[in-house]
């Protein structure tokens, strides 16, 4: 059932999403049956309710932006999950896991099955694809000479590369990137979390390039 992926609520809690569609039902090839029948309690918005996860996935990539999103995973980091997550939100064009590829899809709450996700299998492999696609590579991290992401223009078309938790980006992964830019702190600790640095980068790159009348 294209409903499996519900995400459960307590006993006392009211289900998530919204019960059977009244009749008659909306005609039309993106419609799932069983999910009119039975309700769909899927985490979607309400543009996607009711629909196929597979017309959803075909919707997504016609609606996609020119930013993709990179991380390496070397040793099975947890944040790919909430990168993932975070990306689907902002209609991030591709995910690239570069290294291991395995990774704890349950950060992800089911949102890697609604955009494509790549692999690569080290960090030269991801650089040699990205010049291929002539798509320029942004590494986000907070190494000495760093630019400031908070002053510095997006290109439309990019990579976002983020290291992993703790080790940042690696020496190789650092030769692959164009530039790298640093997310501004203010407080006590050298670095923030990289599924939250992740989520601040791209959504820099939706004020620049979805707001733009208004940022600037």
């Amino acid at each position: 059932m294209q409903g499996a992926d519900n995400l459960g609520v307590a006993a006392d809690q009211e289900p998530v999403g919204v019960g059977p569609h009244p009749q008659p039902w909306p005609t039309g090839d993106q419609w799932d049956p069983e999910l009119l029948a039975q309700g769909d309690r899927r985490n979607v918005v309400d543009r996607y309710r009711y629909w196929r996860m597979d017309a959803i996935v075909t919707d997504l990539r016609a609606r996609r932006h020119q930013f993709h999103v990179a991380i390496e995973n070397f040793d099975h980091d947890f944040n790919i999950g909430s990168v993932v997550r975070t990306a689907n939100a902002f209609a991030a064009h591709t995910v690239h896991v570069i290294g291991r590829r395995r990774w704890n899809r349950r950060g992800a709450m089911v949102t890697d099955r609604y955009l494509d996700i790549a692999h690569h299998d080290d960090a030269l492999a991801f650089g040699t694809w990205a010049r291929e696609q002539q798509i320029p590579v942004i590494g986000i991290d907070n190494f000495p000479g760093a630019q400031q992401l908070e002053t510095s223009t997006l290109p439309r078309s990019c990579i976002l590369l983020f290291g992993q938790e703790g080790l940042g980006i690696s020496p190789t992964g650092q030769q692959q990137c164009e530039r790298v830019l640093a997310i501004a702190q203010f407080g006590s600790t050298r670095s923030i979390n990289a599924g939250a640095a992740a989520a601040i980068a791209m959504h820099a790159w939706i004020q620049q390039h979805c707001f733009s009348d208004v940022v600037r």
